[in-house]
């Protein structure tokens, strides 16, 4: 291939046509092996509960966000127990996947409760020893943990299904888990799967 070089007349910039093109490609290409890009980047979800409001991002990139979202009616908290109806605050990984058919249209459960909410609980006393090794096996073997704990569970992201709009624009309504309209909850079950990285601060 040969090597040219030829200069715009109009602006005055040079270009180089050729060999030189064919090496800056290649250049390009292997910096594109070397520094993945964001494409390589799984997106992961930020839940802002003071602003409710749940936002998409890839690294620090945001794609779509989704406010007026509803939240338990307990508020949130660090740790929890089973009917205080509180959100769980911290970093959670999506357990599994109910799509179209349940009673809140779709639902993304949270691996809760986590190793660090079974641990807490079990030096407060707020669960035994066998709850507590019970959750530690499901999380070793990659299940979801129990979630018949006096920890609660079932906890996660899910649509309205047939509960009134109204209230879910007045009000926090739910028994602890992160609620959009059934439209929101469609749009964001294209970035939603198991492993997806949920962050509820």
């Amino acid at each position: 291939m040969a090597m040219g070089i030829h200069r715009d007349h109009y602006t005055g910039k040079t270009a180089m046509t050729g060999l030189v093109a064919a090496y800056g490609s290649a250049l390009l290409l292997l910096w594109g092996w070397c520094m993945p890009g964001l494409a390589d980047e799984a997106p992961w979800i930020r839940v802002d509960t003071r602003a409710g409001m749940i936002t998409v991002l890839q690294g620090d990139r945001v794609l779509q966000t989704f406010g007026g979202i509803s939240i338990g009616r307990g508020g949130v908290a660090e740790s929890r127990r089973r009917g205080d109806r509180t959100t769980p605050l911290g970093e959670f990984r999506i357990a599994w996947v109910k799509e179209q058919g349940g009673a809140f249209r779709r639902f993304y459960a949270f691996d809760f409760p986590r190793r660090e909410d079974a641990l807490r609980a079990w030096h407060d006393g707020r669960i035994d020893e066998a709850a507590y090794r019970s959750i530690l096996r499901a999380h070793a073997s990659g299940v979801p943990p129990p979630q018949d704990t006096p920890l609660g569970g079932y906890l996660g992201i899910h649509g309205l299904g047939d509960a009134d709009p109204w209230v879910h624009r007045h009000f926090h309504w739910t028994e602890g888990c992160i609620a959009l309209t059934n439209e929101q909850i469609d749009r964001l079950g294209q970035w939603m799967a198991d492993g997806t990285r949920v962050v509820v601060e």
